[in-house]
């Protein structure tokens, strides 16, 4: 006789183990196994069936594959976590006991979490680390903002702003920024580092607001900064070695700073490399010179094939592996095509702000714009009051854009030079000439407001500068991340960024069916008429021969006024005869979108019953998307009516006001 099964042995009863029996496995308290699935990346399943999963016990529990629970106890942190634990007892009782020498010594002695076996295990190469970069810089730049609270200490604080901006100092260098757009939320970047698309977020900066409600459970999230700190120390360390940069970073000592004797050094050194306007000292010298070599060549036959790119050149490198991810196979020509131009506007973004000066005021958020700026190859200042790392005054003469937030000029220009600028600024057009003055030895630049950078880049072009002036209305901020191949709303405005020719009307024209019928040979037709003569002589004579020879005169006569009249006929046809323009069939549109229709009616009953559920769910998301774009569009259209006849009333008015200046005027 067999051995009888017992119940929830096997199967989905024993996949699973509840919160509670996985903390008497590994013997941790709940706090430090919530850090430890973080490190880990472990986190709760959902089963396919509940009841057998939880062994028959009724509510809701929190469930973990066992054998998850198993690699767990596997991990040398644990034991790192029990030293943590009697560390704690320890100098508790020291503490306790006043016994202040044994409390230093516990100190002295405390444990120390490592993690880089964790990230090595959890990222095994370097473009794993990458994509999982997202949640990682979103994180580090939210704690970057935070003061000390209860359960972020002030060293993490730091830490992740020291990391973030050396983060950013590798894009800056490598000039891997794609995308940019600014919301509620903060700033949204978007680069391509090593061939992939690495998407996050900056808050504004604004000032801490210290919440009543603990809605937020900031030991969790520490515990992630914790984790994603070391990550992010590890791939910038690749980054600045790919891009021959020391690290940590340095950058060249200038002898005009007079207040490095009176600062502290580290202090001195991290104030300037976080200003992000300080050009790193690079490993080789001669490297830059070799990369820009390597990005400006292209050969142009058998081009990815003879594609040789240098270990200085890896700039090129990254781009060519993003690209080759969104266009997929190189076999087509049309698709090496397609990879040649889209290098090529890489590469002139890259040269957005190239030789452009700009000046920020003091109302403009420094760091983003600085951060743009300095990634499309443009120079920034602002005023040295403000933040170090200024490296030219307002007044220089080479400035090309000053950037401002304010509603008027006058409040933001010494009142000396007011008259002079804003003549400078709408005298003539508005487009940008050296004007030089007798009375202020000044160069006039354009004043423009800060989305034009934003935009600009997104465009991949530098946009008319008249749309951005102060005081002027701005266009509408549109977002880059829209997904053409989504049923998303795509506003007018974005509709023409992408195609200019959408604005001009394309005059009709139709392919003639003249030349066609034209070139039609008619020898098909002089072949046909000339069988069909052979045919009713040879019908005749068979007719002759079958008659009597009484009758054969008669047949005869009549035979050949027969074929005369047959002859003048087919004369006479052919005289008239001639090629002319046919009518073209028209198709019933109603009648074409119901037969569409009715066929792809069939071709959904022709799904398998397994897969009936997930086309219902894609159609019900499309129908979503659909509606949610038909709504916007439907929007902007009344908010378009609503303007019109706005303006409509304001040209009635100054009409009437207009008149009845007149006839006061008469009277």
């Amino acid at each position: 006789m067999g051995q009888r099964k017992k119940k929830y042995q096997s199967g989905e009863g024993s996949k699973y183990v509840t919160r509670q029996a996985a903390l008497r496995m590994l013997q941790l308290t709940l706090k430090n196994f919530r850090s430890l699935c973080i490190l880990k990346g472990i986190y709760p399943r959902e089963p396919h069936n509940r009841k057998k999963a939880q062994r028959g016990t009724p509510g809701i529990k929190i469930l973990y594959n066992k054998k998850d629970i198993q690699f767990l106890m596997h991990e040398p942190i644990i034991w790192k976590l029990r030293d943590v634990k009697i560390f704690a007892r320890k100098s508790g009782r020291a503490r306790a006991l006043r016994d202040f020498k044994a409390v230093r010594r516990h100190i002295d002695n405390h444990p120390v979490l490592t993690l880089d076996h964790i990230v090595k295990e959890r990222y095994p190469t370097f473009i794993d680390a990458i994509r999982d970069l997202d949640d990682c810089l979103t994180l580090c730049f939210l704690f970057s903002s935070f003061p000390s609270l209860k359960h972020v200490p002030r060293d993490q604080s730091a830490l992740c702003r020291r990391l973030t901006v050396e983060f950013m100092h590798a894009v800056i260098v490598s000039k891997a920024l794609r995308k940019v757009f600014v919301s509620i939320k903060g700033y949204y970047y978007q680069a391509e580092i090593k061939g992939q698309t690495v998407t996050w977020i900056v808050p504004h900066h604004f000032s801490f607001e210290p919440q009543a409600r603990a809605d937020v459970d900031f030991k969790v999230m520490s515990t992630f900064v914790e984790f994603y700190t070391v990550v992010l120390g590890f791939v910038n360390f690749r980054l600045y070695h790919s891009l021959n940069l020391y690290y940590p970073p340095k950058f060249p000592n200038y002898s005009d700073d007079i207040e490095k004797d009176l600062a502290d050094e580290e202090v001195y050194v991290a104030e300037r490399i976080a200003a992000l306007n300080v050009s790193l000292i690079r490993t080789k010298e001669e490297d830059q010179e070799e990369e820009d070599n390597a990005v400006d060549e292209f050969p142009d036959a058998n081009f990815l094939n003879s594609l040789v790119i240098s270990p200085h050149a890896r700039v090129v490198e990254f781009d060519l592996e993003a690209i080759l991810d969104k266009v997929g196979s190189t076999d087509d020509p049309e698709k090496l095509e397609k990879i040649k131009l889209e290098l090529e506007r890489v590469r002139a973004l890259k040269t957005l702000f190239q030789g452009l000066k700009f000046y920020l005021n003091r109302e403009v958020p420094r760091e983003p714009l600085v951060f743009i700026i300095r990634c499309f190859g443009g120079e920034v200042s602002w005023d040295r009051l403000i933040f170090v790392g200024a490296t030219y005054e307002e007044d220089d003469k080479s400035i090309t854009h000053h950037i401002i937030d304010r509603p008027s000029l006058s409040t933001c220009i010494p009142h000396s030079t007011a008259s002079y600028y804003l003549f400078g600024l709408y005298a003539l057009n508005l487009n940008r000439k050296e004007r030089w003055s007798d009375q202020v030895n000044t160069i006039c630049w354009y004043y423009i407001q800060p989305q034009w950078v934003f935009d600009s880049v997104n465009a991949r072009q530098r946009l008319p500068v008249e749309t951005y002036m102060i005081g002027a209305i701005l266009p509408p901020h549109l977002s880059p991340f829209i997904d053409e191949s989504r049923d998303q709303y795509i506003p007018p405005e974005e509709k023409l960024l992408r195609d200019p020719s959408l604005q001009l009307e394309k005059p009709f024209t139709g392919d003639g069916d003249d030349d066609v019928l034209s070139n039609v040979d008619l020898g098909e037709e002089e072949t046909l008429d000339k069988t069909e003569d052979t045919m009713l002589d040879e019908k005749d004579k068979e007719y002759i021969t079958s008659e009597s020879d009484d009758e054969e005169t008669e047949v005869k006569e009549d035979l050949e006024l027969e074929i005369s009249s047959k002859e003048k006929a087919r004369e006479e046809k052919k005289k008239h005869m001639a090629v002319t323009v046919g009518t073209l069939v028209q198709e019933d549109p109603r009648e074409k979108t119901r037969l569409e229709k009715q066929e792809y009616r069939l071709r959904e009953k022709m799904i398998p019953k397994k897969h009936r559920r997930l086309y219902k769910s894609m159609m019900a998301g499309r129908m979503k998307r659909n509606k949610e774009a038909w709504l916007l569009g439907k929007k902007r259209k009344r908010y378009e009516e609503e303007e019109m006849l706005k303006r409509k009333a304001q040209k009635k008015e100054a009409i009437k006001a207009a008149l009845a200046s007149v006839d006061a005027q008469e009277l």
